[in-house]
């Protein structure tokens, strides 16, 4: 039977809210197929509202790769807005899809993609809005599978409750596995009912179903193991590795928004993965090993999505694109295909000691010089040590000088407070750095009009990283210190003008940092916050520290126990079970090494150093050069 639409019952609401445009669908790109034409359906949500969830990459490709399979349809659903939210419920409208308006819980599959654990709270507003139960153990035959993917899912133990399922590492390949499974169960009468199907899903390895494993703690609420409590359930489940790109050139056709997103570009990823090693990243360690698009299938990806969506802004994505090793060439044929025309390049991930004036004139061949950022990470040289971030004083001087005498007059700097081992001195090393940057472009060009933005983040430690053992910094200490640097950056007649300062407070990053190591029992928090009315959280305006704190108080869950205590090398880590790859001797000797001070080598171009990546995943670093040139060489 066909699922109807409930966009009639939906539009007698829109004009009552803010932005009515985003909940309507209708993008150029967008597919809408015949139901009862599917035999798998799925509906793929990025847990924040439409103009940060539709730029965003992972669902894009999986909607497109879905969408093209046989007999299978997806389509999309975003975090609704506090005031449509309260319109639903009082008229009883469902979540709903964009595409075709259809009612989230008619779906198999409600596959939800979390880039950040602030995304929490929105998934439960959804799951209650649909009608499919809260708690995974409360569902029926009839509720879809909800499955989590994205960075977050690598510790997906805080909201195990609410999930049916979880996978971790690249999604293409294991999201169609996931649809003939459930194809094969459907097909068959849905044989011994919803357990079933999660059983045929966690057997492989490949999928995390939490209520096939057990949690015993130690007297002291540390854990003593995790253990499946089926017989064919793995006791590790393994994340997923794409390894090659090209056979992936994924998105074809992309999404045109109706209503303004964060990012208006169309995005090509050149490569996945980093070695550079930086200790606080969890997306380096998690996407590893490093694997590059040929040059060829970037040209043809770039050339393509731009015809398919009429984009004239191509952003080249990677956790650090100037590493690619043939960026030169890539940057030189795109400047030479689109010179004159209105199709701009950017570059928006570039390190320090990757940076060359030349990259930079080629991507802003067609004129602009709208600024440059970069991550230096660290105030001062030692701390830059502590974290593995190897830019030194003089390569970041010698970068933002270049800049500023071939006509750049922005620069902004990001860095991080609250660093394991960090002093307030590492801190206002940042300010000195800064008046240092605008001294020498001052020089270099021999005019006062430049400018450096400061823009400051909390750190906070996540799971799979070396830094998984550290105590995290109090937000007292974070808030103090970032208020002494903006005292000084203020109070410097010379160069405070032209230092521009952002920065977070660091509450919003405790919480982040419960959410990023909890275990299971962090799940009565985030419950409690939503019944406060928490939404939005990884927005400043709907955030609210207070709300947290006395979620985690009705709870009896103590939050400094999580975030700033320091854990022990034999501590059972709440995702001890999952397997990112990483060698877990390897990641404690790098944080030993972190605290000494101690450099690793990026293995793209060094001997290999036993991260345990490649042999444990069965993979290896792919990179060029591929000798090859862009195709095609026409000019546009």
């Amino acid at each position: 039977m066909p699922v109807e639409s409930i966009f009639h019952r939906l539009e007698a609401l829109l004009p009552k809210v803010q932005k009515p445009i985003q909940y309507v669908g209708g993008e150029l790109n967008s597919t809408v197929k015949d139901w009862d034409d599917a035999d798998v359906r799925w509906a793929l949500m990025y847990p924040d509202a439409y103009e940060v969830g539709l730029p965003n990459q992972g669902v894009a490709i999986l909607y497109e790769i879905l969408n093209e399979l046989p007999a299978t349809l997806a389509e999309r659903t975003y975090a609704v807005w506090p005031d449509l939210e309260a319109l639903m419920r009082a008229e009883g409208v469902p979540q709903f899809t964009v595409d075709a308006h259809r009612p989230v819980r008619a779906f198999d599959v409600f596959g939800v993609s979390f880039s950040t654990e602030l995304g929490y709270t929105n998934m439960l507003t959804a799951l209650d809005l649909a009608g499919i139960p809260m708690l995974a153990v409360e569902r029926g035959d009839d509720d879809p599978i909800v499955l989590a993917g994205g960075h977050a899912a690598f510790n997906p133990e805080p909201i195990a409750d609410f999930l049916d399922a979880a996978v971790l590492g690249d999604g293409e390949q294991i999201a169609i596995a996931i649809t003939e499974v459930v194809r094969e169960w459907k097909a068959e009468g849905r044989p011994g009912g919803r357990d079933e199907l999660l059983m045929r899903l966690a057997e492989s390895g490949g999928v995390y179903v939490p209520k096939f494993y057990d949690v015993d703690y130690h007297p002291d609420g540390r854990i003593k193991r995790v253990a499946p409590n089926r017989a064919d359930v793995p006791w590790r489940v393994h994340k997923h590795t794409v390894m090659d790109l090209d056979e992936w050139p994924y998105p074809k056709k992309p999404l045109v928004p109706l209503a303004e997103t964060v990012h208006e570009r169309f995005s090509v990823e050149i490569f996945r993965g980093c070695t550079r090693g930086c200790r606080f990243c969890q997306a380096g360690m998690i996407t590893r090993p490093v694997r590059e698009r040929s040059i060829t299938t970037i040209g043809a990806m770039v050339d393509n999505g731009i015809k398919e969506s009429g984009f004239n802004e191509v952003g080249l994505l990677s956790l650090s694109s100037a590493d690619h090793s043939e960026i030169a060439d890539v940057a030189k044929g795109l400047a030479d295909r689109y010179e004159g025309t209105n199709t701009s390049l950017s570059l928006p991930s570039t390190r320090v000691d990757a940076f060359n004036i030349d990259l930079a004139n080629e991507f802003s061949r067609n004129g602009r010089r709208s600024g440059l950022t970069f991550a230096p990470e660290g105030g001062s040289e030692r701390m830059r040590k502590v974290i593995n971030k190897m830019v030194t004083e003089e390569d970041l001087i010698r970068t933002v000088t270049t800049a500023y005498s071939q006509g750049w007059r922005q620069v902004k700097l990001y860095f991080m407070c609250g660093l394991p081992t960090e002093t307030d001195e590492d801190v206002l090393g940042i300010a000195d750095l800064a008046k240092k940057v605008i001294k020498a472009g001052r020089e270099i060009t021999g005019s006062r009009d430049i400018r450096c933005t400061v823009s400051i983040g909390g750190f906070v430690p996540k799971p799979h990283t070396p830094f998984q053992w550290a105590g995290q910094a109090d937000h007292e200490t974070v808030d103090r210190r970032l208020k002494a640097l903006r005292d000084s950056l203020r109070g410097d007649k010379e160069f405070g003008r032209a230092i521009g300062y952002r920065y977070h407070d660091g509450k919003p990053s405790i919480v982040e940092g419960l959410l990023s190591r909890g275990d299971r029992r962090v799940g009565a928090v985030i419950r409690a916050v939503w019944e406060d009315g928490g939404r939005f959280d990884g927005w400043s305006e709907h955030f609210s520290y207070q709300r947290w704190m006395a979620a985690a108080e009705k709870a009896g869950v103590d939050v400094d126990w999580y975030t700033t205590r320091e854990r022990e090398e034999n501590e059972v880590l709440p995702w001890d079970h999952l397997d990112a790859g990483l060698d877990r001797e390897w990641l404690w000797q790098d944080w030993q090494e972190a605290v000494s001070g101690g450099e690793v080598e990026d293995c793209r171009w060094t001997p290999c150093y036993d991260c345990g990546v490649c042999p444990t995943m069965g993979t290896e670093i792919q990179v060029g050069p591929t000798g090859r040139k862009l195709l095609p060489l026409t000019v546009v």
